[in-house]
């Protein structure tokens, strides 16, 4: 297995973050990792507006993932940040409404390149948050991945209830049709 490394998105990873997100067209129809970050009436919806969105949020460091990377090449990212910076999740109203109370971090996100799929990369990207998350002092940490029970979902965007079990984490409750709520504390 490639021995892969972790860095935090930055200004100075920027170029090899973009490199990976330009290889899959901006990945999801150009969002580049943008829609949680927006509401829907704040979101531009072109890949260009998208992609000097996210710069401008990297550059103000109010943007943040875990970057695998091998060699020089990012090959994924988990995505993560306070509520404040990613207030838009999927099923909020439902969210919003069932709160018993606000994690200090939100992972909305998990990409990883074509060519390393099916190698459990998702796992070092989710790992490579949470060692970031206890480098920056710790706290709890929420997720919202698919309860999909074995069920094949051709896009999990954000991973996979038994991927947050397998770092840690654990089951909260049911947010919309086949996601949940997943919460983990992180000294």
């Amino acid at each position: 297995m490639t021995a892969y490394e972790i860095r935090a998105l930055t200004p100075e990873t920027w170029d090899a973050y973009a490199a990976m997100v330009e290889r899959h067209g901006g990945v999801f129809g150009g969002c580049w990792c943008t829609w949680f970050h927006t509401m829907a009436a704040e979101k531009e919806r072109t890949y260009e507006a998208n992609r000097a969105l996210k710069q401008r949020l990297v550059e103000e460091n109010r943007a943040h993932a875990a970057l695998v990377f091998d060699g020089d090449e990012a090959v994924a990212w988990a995505q993560f940040g306070s509520p404040a910076e990613l207030p838009n999740i999927y099923h909020r109203k439902q969210y919003d409404e069932e709160l018993d109370l606000l994690p200090d971090y939100r992972i909305t996100c998990i990409f990883v390149d074509k060519r390393h799929r099916r190698r459990h990369v998702s796992d070092v990207a989710l790992q490579g948050v949470l060692d970031l998350i206890a480098t920056a002092g710790g706290g709890i940490v929420e997720g919202y991945p698919h309860d999909n029970e074995g069920k094949k979902k051709s896009v999990l965007y954000d991973g996979t209830r038994a991927l947050f079990e397998r770092a840690g984490f654990e089951y909260v409750r049911s947010k919309g049709q086949g996601n949940c709520v997943m919460r983990r504390t992180v000294p």
